[in-house]
């Protein structure tokens, strides 16, 4: 992509038209600016990025590529609003993510076409991906019952207190697979908790976020609460460089997520930094056939595979022959451009088959070959789904993150290798067991190095309450980034302990 500046203009629209398209067809947009302090601001730059819709390989708009004097605005509007907004009652704070709950169930149809138009996702995959951030919403609202702080008397007059404090201006960093979904793991938690905070968007994908602006406006979020900060590296940098930055959220590559998780340290930062991933399927001879390989298929190519809970990797444990054929014939049946979407842009399309190619050249069978793939109509950036036989672990197939409708299948004997597999791996994110016998999905389960595992389930990823997070070399930081975990992160622990009169024969402690 080729970025460009422009003259500044003092006249910047303030009101955000709905997004008109209802179908696949080409449709242009708005440009994607900042929103400080309730406004909507051009970036101090002049820089600019086109906005591509993936389908097309074509822009639909251009997108703000801001610099750190933009952070700098947007943290002086955030401080400026906390005190008013940390001074807000609990339930109060709650009540402005149930307006915007409603607000995007009332918008779900255009919110959908807009996702499926920027990030090259179906109809129904767009669909879930606002689904899934309005249950996060929920679990926001329910803070006011979940969140209360703790007390006793711990002593004769003695009691100790605990609440939970918000820590002041917060960000999010967040990646191009789920605009809406995404920013919604952090939002509803971290700012009912009290917060001020300020969302990087993908610079691919911008639009989610910007009506997420104007919706939580809507819903009555006082000005500076919320700021959105587009670009790309500069302001990744600046937010966690900032000393009036308190802590930072991060989903994306674990590359990414390590220097940032070391950079935000190093400034005293609190940190949270979800990383990539190698998902595990491993699948055993009792499995049922139609089940196991509907999920694969399901888990392998929704979203294209461009998610980090996509299985990549089916590890077949002895005669699961019939299995494997059925994976293939399904993922033959898929229609793209239909059942499933684009590759967000064309350097991906020449990596994910870089690596097609080099599994051949190792010695990989392909069974199903997404090379080369097209859609009439939609002259953009496609990769069909693939299914490679006799992936090695070592092979780059059968080890680094393809982020693609990649699958790979590695040939082991027995239940013990498959779990070795899983548990070599750099990657924790997720791994499931396919199995008719509940011993075997015992003794797997209980054996596999992920954070979220799951029996006869291709995606395994918790539903709220329950917290989002992998192990080792996928997160970066402690605890997970939804659910109680979100909130104790973006909170600290405050202990009062209180006395109003003598205790007879009492110590220091009391």
């Amino acid at each position: 992509m080729v970025t460009h500046t422009v003259a500044g203009s003092s006249m910047v629209p303030q009101s955000i038209p709905a997004f008109a398209a209802r179908g696949y067809g080409f449709a242009e947009y708005i440009d994607a600016r900042n929103w400080i302090g309730g406004r909507w601001s051009n970036p101090s730059t002049g820089r600019w990025l086109a906005i591509e819709n993936p389908r097309h390989g074509k822009a639909m708009g251009q997108v703000a590529l801001s610099g750190a004097d933009d952070v700098d605005a947007a943290v002086a509007a955030a401080k400026a609003a906390f005190p008013g907004w940390r001074a807000t009652p609990l339930k109060d704070r709650a009540q402005v993510m149930f307006r915007l709950k409603g607000l995007l169930e009332t918008h779900m149809e255009e919110l959908c076409w807009l996702l499926s138009h920027e990030n090259g996702k179906t109809l129904a995959e767009a669909k879930g991906d606002i689904e899934k951030g309005i249950e996060c919403i929920e679990f926001g609202c329910a803070l006011p019952n979940l969140a209360q702080g703790a007390q006793l008397d711990v002593s004769r007059g003695v009691n100790c207190e605990v609440t939970h404090e918000p820590l002041g201006v917060c960000a999010g960093i967040v990646p191009f697979n789920f605009p809406i979904m995404v920013p919604l793991w952090m939002i509803p938690i971290v700012v009912t908790a009290g917060n001020c905070f300020i969302l990087k968007p993908s610079e691919q994908v911008p639009y989610g976020a910007v009506r997420l602006a104007q919706l939580m406006k809507e819903a009555g979020l006082p000005d500076g609460v919320f700021q959105l900060v587009q670009g790309g590296r500069e302001v990744v940098e600046a937010l966690a460089d900032h000393p009036g930055i308190e802590a930072i959220g991060f989903v994306g590559s674990t590359k990414v997520a390590k220097l940032l998780y070391a950079r935000g340290a190093a400034a005293g930062k609190r940190m949270l930094c979800l990383g990539g991933a190698k998902n595990h399927l491993i699948v055993v001879p009792d499995a049922d056939v139609e089940m196991t390989a509907s999920n694969i298929v399901a888990s392998s190519y929704g979203c294209a595979g461009q998610r980090c809970m996509a299985s990549s990797v089916v590890v077949a444990v002895g005669p699961v022959q019939r299995i494997v054929d059925r994976v293939a014939e399904l993922a033959k049946a898929i229609r793209l451009g239909e059942d499933m979407g684009s590759i967000i842009n064309r350097g991906s399309v020449a990596r994910i088959e870089g690596y097609i190619a080099e599994a051949e050249q190792h010695g990989a069978t392909v069974l199903v070959d997404g090379r080369d793939a097209h859609v009439a109509g939609n002259p953009g950036f496609w990769v069909g789904p693939t299914v490679l036989d006799q992936v090695s672990p070592d092979m780059p197939a059968g080890c680094e993150e393809i982020f693609g409708p990649v699958l790979s299948i590695i040939r082991v004997a027995t239940l013990d290798e498959a779990i070795a597999i899983q548990n070599n791996s750099v990657y924790g994110n997720g791994a499931s067991i396919y199995t008719s016998s509940g011993a075997v999905a015992q003794y797997v389960a209980q054996r596999l190095e992920a954070g979220m595992c799951g029996v006869n389930v291709g995606v395994p990823v918790p539903r709220e309450p329950f917290a989002f997070g992998g192990w080792k070399a996928s997160k970066f930081g402690h605890g997970d980034i939804t659910g109680m975990d979100g909130f104790h992160f973006w909170t600290r622990p405050r202990k009062v302990t209180t006395k109003w009169a003598p205790a007879e024969g009492g110590s220091w402690m009391s």
